[in-house]
């Protein structure tokens, strides 16, 4: 094993282990914790369908190759599954022990229907006949051909037997008399997940709609005894590519990939623990091994508790409400063109409002002066006011241009549907380009004013999201910089037509320069470090795995350069190992809002740079895929990054540390030392900026009023 390197599903899995941490956390509110816990499950979904697919694959193909970090497939599987079982036997453990009973406390109780009241019977059985089974179909499995299990949707399966001295007409039909008679279910999606009773107690109390279906199921099974059930979820192997290369339609390519994530092979199976003879009999089907099957307490999945948000005093559970307050730097009331004139303006969500973008978007649609708008799209919401404002500038006339990223996993349909509708509405859409993702986030607007055209351009470390906006820490940039706009202007000319590369003096484009831009600066540091003045390189991302990257940091390392590293998810560097990485500190936070933003800081011998983008340091971001790296040249803005990123560095609430064995530990606050809560600190940041704009114009006119 190669000590330079973690292994990047496992430290992927550490990132999980971190979310877990902060459901454990007693002092959070009770729903924040439950919220906490459906991440864990959500994350595991996609790891499963991705990366352990991945990795199955390969151990199909290549079983001896090692990776990075010197593991085979077969042992980074094994390792997987025990970290795996390992946090989701916590997970659950959490919510049946803990979380439940909490939840009680505050009046609102989960009861299985063994526990059910006469007046909760007659009810769920009223909601199963009249609600669920009309829309239920149930599939035998004794058939040549072994029902359909769809991608990750919720079953209930049953063991079925003979009533002695009932003839069933299934009887006469052919099948396989040596199979057990096991049959299934998929639990609608269009019922509700979470089922409320009716209480004598006064208290809230609830079912889940699959237990409901397992307990009333039997009505689907005429002449036959139910006698066992099983609640489970298959997940299959989604990590599929557009043959970009076939000469056929794009669009249509990608909706096979869509067919086929539904009907590729299984990778894993979650199940609650109620028949252990189903579990074999689906294993044996499924072709899944026991390191596979993941068995949980009740609740196979914990994210349907989430409708628990709605309740009735739901708000004394959850954190206290933070606002999204609007930039005191930009009018309201008028479009910004004035104000980018004169200077940068920096959009820190979910602080500050993600209004500003649609605005600036949605007054370009509208200004009869402007001619033209270009812009990338990765994934944005359903009903986004982007696309529709959008659509408005197509309509007004103007030439919209848009670079839509159909290969957004797990966005795909939808990315489909709605640049249907732009091309409907007369923009032209750009589908990416051949094998490379273009998942950079920029806007351009040209604006005729007077006898010239001026441009205007957004740039953004997240998506064009404005309900993700809500919940993902993210910043981005509004600017009218000649070099800045001038270098948008070529970018958007490469990706959109046939235009060769042109030297850019200030952005940096995967995967064509920004990977050189980025070893070149730590080299520099490197060279412009001493004992006396030694360099410093500050950075914040979602994942470090690039292995020429890795080394350079290392290089820097051993050269005396500190190294502070922010990074949310994976992490293949190892840090604190002597004579490699003593000077290198990684560190990680998990609150309230996704960390989401990418920031790095070079001290250059005391000439400072800052930089944001759209990419982490991933092979995938910085060799395969379009992203940008933009320079924060302002310098106001520029204080109020450094500020920004140097505040996640003090953060001792939420902060774990990286260590050379792979771990993450808290860290020891000293003796008398506050707390210190990085997003907390930040929101209060915009709150106190809210406020004294808010009083702004008081001040000025008392300072003007004459005696």
């Amino acid at each position: 094993m190669d000590a330079r390197f973690f292994n990047r599903e496992l430290s992927w899995i550490e990132f999980n282990g971190r979310v877990l941490h902060q459901a454990l956390r007693k002092e959070l509110p009770l729903l924040e914790r439950l919220q906490f816990l459906s991440i864990i499950t959500s994350n595991f979904d996609e790891f499963f369908q991705v990366r352990v697919a991945s990795v199955k694959r390969m151990l199909d193909s290549d079983p001896t190759r090692g990776d990075i970090s010197g593991l085979t497939p077969d042992m980074v599987l094994r390792q997987i599954s025990a970290r795996s079982h390992q946090i989701i036997r916590e997970q659950h453990a959490c919510l049946k022990t803990d979380i439940l009973p909490a939840l009680s406390e505050h009046n609102i109780c989960y009861v299985k229907p063994e526990n059910f009241s006469a007046a909760q019977s007659d009810f769920a059985l009223r909601f199963f006949e009249d609600e669920i089974f009309p829309l239920l179909t149930p599939l035998r499995t004794d058939t040549e051909i072994f029902p359909h299990i769809a991608n990750l949707a919720p079953y209930v399966a049953f063991l079925l037997k003979p009533i002695v001295g009932i003839r069933n007409a299934n009887a006469d039909l052919k099948g396989d008399d040596s199979l057990p008679r096991i049959a299934f279910v998929q639990i609608p999606a269009g019922i509700p997940q979470l089922v409320w009773l009716p209480s004598e107690s006064g208290k809230k109390e609830f079912a889940l709609a699959e237990e409901i279906i397992a307990q009333y199921g039997t009505q689907l099974f005429s002449g036959l005894e139910v006698e066992e059930t099983l609640v489970f979820k298959i997940a299959r192997d989604a990590d599929f590519a557009v043959d970009e290369d076939s000469g056929s339609n794009f669009v249509d390519e990608m909706k096979k990939v869509l067919v086929q994530r539904q009907s590729s092979f299984p990778v894993q199976m979650t199940c609650n623990c109620t028949s252990e003879a189903i579990i074999k009999f689906l294993m044996e089907k499924l072709e899944l091994g026991e390191d596979d099957v993941y068995r949980v307490d009740e609740i196979v999945n914990p994210g349907v508790l989430m409708g628990l948000r709605d309740v009735d005093g739901a708000d004394e559970m959850s954190f206290a409400p933070w606002q999204h307050f609007y930039p005191d730097t930009l009018p309201q009331d008028e479009p910004y063109w004035d104000v980018l004139k004169r200077q940068d303006i920096l959009l820190h969500v979910p602080y500050e409002s993600y209004n500003p973008v649609v605005k600036f978007i949605s007054d370009a649609a509208d200004d009869p002066s402007v001619l033209a708008i270009k812009m990338t799209l990765y994934r944005t919401g359903n009903d986004s006011p982007i696309v529709a404002a959008l659509q408005r500038a197509a309509q007004n006339g103007k030439q919209v241009v848009v670079l839509v990223e159909l290969k957004a996993r797990f966005d795909e349909d939808r990315n489909i549907a709605w640049a249907n509708q732009l091309e409907n509405a007369g923009v032209t859409v750009i589908y990416g380009l051949v094998n490379l993702k273009v998942h950079a986030k920029i806007i351009m607007v040209m604006r005729r004013e007077g006898d010239s055209v001026c441009r205007y351009a957004h740039l953004a470390t997240g998506n064009y999201n404005p309900k993700t906006a809500k919940l993902y820490s993210d910043l981005s940039l509004f600017t009218a910089n000649y070099e800045i706009v001038n270098d948008a202007t070529l970018f958007f000319n490469l990706v959109t037509g046939y235009s060769t590369l042109q030297s850019m003096k200030q952005l940096g484009m995967a995967p064509v320069t920004l990977k050189t831009k980025l070893l070149t600066m730590i080299q520099r540091e490197i060279e412009r470090s001493d004992a006396e003045h030694p360099g410093l390189i500050i950075a914040k991302m979602n994942a470090l795995t690039h292995e020429e990257v890795i080394a350079a940091l290392y290089k820097a390392s051993r050269a005396g350069v500190k190294v502070l590293l922010n990074v949310r998810g994976v992490c293949m560097l190892v840090p604190g190992v002597p004579g490699l990485s003593d000077n290198i500190r990684v560190i990680s936070i998990v609150d309230r809002y996704l960390e989401h933003s990418r920031i790095f800081y070079f001290q250059n011998g005391g000439d400072e740079e800052l930089y944001l983008a759209s990419a982490d340091w991933m092979p995938r971001n910085l060799d395969r895929r379009i992203e940008l790296m933009f320079p924060v040249l302002d310098r106001s803005v520029f204080a109020d990054v450094k500020e920004i990123l140097n505040t996640y560095f003090k953060d001792n609430v939420n902060a774990l540390e990286l260590r050379e064995n792979g771990t993450w530990t808290e860290i020891e606050r000293a003796n008398g030392e506050e707390e210190f809560r990085a997003q907390e600190v930040l929101y209060k940041k915009y709150r106190k900026r809210n406020e004294g704009a808010v009083k702004k114009p008081e001040i000025e006119f008392e300072v003007r009023r004459k005696d």
